[in-house]
């Protein structure tokens, strides 16, 4: 899948997006029992390493090897670890149904032919009574190229 070449975004010294995670995913998490989390095209990991501290056992993917090695980074001045973090388009993905408590998009960037693909078919490692924790860009509903949630 062609798209921004993130490899080149996040080897810069800089965090891309700080070190702190998203403000809405924060207060979301804040409002769930600790379980199993996967974080989609997590990038340098702000969000996954904030949830390892509050106790979550984390998953993540994305496709930048830069991106996973920052995370890496940042888990260890955390002191946490980040289970699997691997390094994979979202179409790649093998997790397992029923396999997670918590799935979390935050701005994922996928590309629009295999948006709705990719968002069922990670909602669909999502445990019975699991939650999707879900941030994205709002586009018109003009566009033929935007995903709507409801569509699911």
């Amino acid at each position: 899948m062609a798209g921004p070449n993130w490899d080149e975004r996040y080897s810069a010294k800089e965090f891309a997006y700080g070190t702190e995670p998203n403000v809405f995913f924060a207060s979301e998490l804040g409002k769930l029992s600790q379980g199993r989390a996967l974080f989609a095209a997590e990038g340098e990991g702000r969000n996954a390493v904030y949830a390892a501290q509050k106790g979550w056992t984390v998953d993540a993917f994305d496709m930048s090897v830069e991106g996973k090695k920052k995370a890496e980074q940042l888990a260890k001045e955390k002191n946490v670890s980040i289970n699997d973090y691997q390094v994979v388009d979202v179409m790649s993905t093998t997790y397992g149904a029923d396999t997670f408590d918590l799935v979390v998009f935050v701005y994922s960037h996928f590309p629009a032919e295999f948006k709705k693909e990719a968002f069922r078919k990670l909602s669909d490692s999502l445990k019975k009574g699991g939650t999707v924790v879900c941030e994205v860009f709002r586009c018109a509903s003009a566009q033929p190229s935007c995903w709507n949630p409801t569509d699911m």
